[in-house]
């Protein structure tokens, strides 16, 4: 198990300048205590709008507001000492134009503390990053499936199976290096298609269901670590945490039940008179 020196937090040029080199390191996270597990062997944490699915209990992360995401980018960001924590731009906080999106990142950066911020969309938003990263936001782009597209897409699918749809997708991933995002995370990519845009991408490319040849990897904590019952078939589970904690729950209420629950004297080293 390795871990990072604690010293100077990642930053965004940091992450940009891995490109090509030691993989980029990369986990969700949403809360103080995963935060601050994570901070020593990750690069990155990003504070997803994924939250809405995971601690909230919706679909989608449509309903996920601002308010939600500065909330919990703030409680992650003060947990962490080292790794870049990038904080999720909500569906409709930056849509409607380049400074409806200047105004919502930069209150998330002030009122979080993160170091970036992260959007969904490839050409079309092109125009917003470049208006924010002028202005000193840096910018975590996401192409091929944007889960705040889903009922446009129809559902949740791999992106680029057939090679002529290769094309669009590739001038995404162009089209945000080019606005000037310091990396671009690539979701649910077909493996050849995410292998040829890491090639030609003059940035880092951070895989989620996508190519083991990105520049990195990212995933949703809670899957990784085996809480979620049906994950993403790509996820590889690393823990079995659900049963874990389900066995622990379990022990405690057949104590409780049974009046076995330890009394002061063990919990707090009391002595009896």
């Amino acid at each position: 198990m390795s871990a990072h020196a604690r010293g100077r937090r990642v930053s965004a040029p940091a992450i940009a300048a891995r490109k090509g080199k030691e993989p980029i390191v990369a986990l969700t996270s949403y809360h103080a205590h995963t935060a601050r597990l994570a901070d020593a062997h990750v690069d990155l944490l990003l504070v997803g709008d994924s939250v809405g699915m995971v601690l909230y209990g919706h679909g989608s992360t449509l309903p996920v507001t601002l308010e939600m995401m500065i909330v919990h980018g703030k409680v992650v960001a003060a947990a962490t000492e080292h790794a870049l924590v990038v904080v999720d731009m909500p569906f409709g906080s930056y849509e409607e134009s380049p400074a409806q999106a200047f105004r919502n990142a930069a209150r998330i950066m002030k009122e979080t503390g993160c170091g970036a911020v992260k959007l969904e969309g490839g050409a079309r938003m092109a125009e917003t990053i470049a208006f924010l990263t002028a202005r000193g936001i840096p910018v975590m782009a996401h192409v091929g499936l944007t889960p705040q597209s889903v009922n446009a897409l129809g559902g949740f699918f791999v992106q680029g199976r057939k090679q002529e749809h290769w094309a669009a997708i590739e001038a995404d991933a162009a089209a945000v290096a080019g606005a000037g995002a310091f990396c671009v995370v690539v979701e649910a990519l077909a493996e050849p298609l995410a292998a040829r845009i890491t090639e030609s991408c003059p940035i880092p490319t951070i895989g989620i269901g996508a190519s083991a040849a990105c520049d990195g990897q990212i995933l949703v904590m809670e899957d990784m670590l085996g809480l979620n019952p049906a994950p993403p078939k790509f996820v590889k589970t690393y823990a079995a945490l659900g049963q874990a904690i389900e066995g622990a729950i379990e022990t405690y209420a057949e104590e409780v039940r049974h009046r076995a629950f330890p009394g002061p004297e063990h919990v707090y080293g009391m002595k009896k008179e």
